[in-house]
């Protein structure tokens, strides 16, 4: 019996594996420079520009207290939301008429298409998600005809380069 050699015995692999393999994106290190919706801020951690990443984006995003978004939704995309910290209340539906919501530890899943409407429940935090979706580039579509059950109101853009109104 011919012993072969595996492709991970070669020597020339060791570096391909070493700039195409694992990554890790430091917390400090993430990106802005991604879709935005009025009343959050994302930053991405994985995606196509970062990593190359073909199927998936992942990120962070931030929803300012007691801050709503308009009614949106993200195309063929399926989005999986891991809140950090917070209350996340999540409506959605032809009028945004159903509701639930989620806190620290729990799981929100949205699949395609569907118009919904994320709303930070607590009037005094933010609230920290992390957000992961099935492309990997976001896409977020408004859907300005769409009355949310709960109006979005004006909230302070404030991000590390945008300092809160003094």
């Amino acid at each position: 019996m011919q012993d072969h050699e595996h492709p991970h015995d070669h020597p020339h692999d060791e570096a391909r594996w070493k700039h195409d393999g694992v990554r890790v994106i430091p917390g400090d290190k993430l990106d802005p420079n991604t879709a935005q919706t009025p009343g959050m801020y994302r930053q991405a951690a994985i995606n196509l520009a970062r990593v190359g990443a073909q199927k998936i984006w992942a990120g962070t995003v931030t929803i300012e207290p007691n801050a709503k978004t308009g009614a949106h939704h993200h195309g063929a995309l399926e989005s999986v939301i891991y809140v950090l910290r917070g209350r996340a209340r999540m409506r959605w539906g032809e009028k945004l008429e159903y509701v639930a919501e989620a806190g620290p530890g729990d799981f929100i899943f949205v699949p395609p298409y569907v118009p919904h409407q994320e709303i930070n429940a607590d009037p005094g935090e933010p609230l920290e998600c992390v957000l992961v979706r099935s492309d990997n580039e976001a896409v977020v579509v408004n859907l300005p005809d769409i009355e949310p059950v709960e109006a979005p109101e004006e909230v302070p853009w404030v991000d590390p380069i945008h300092k809160a109104p003094a």
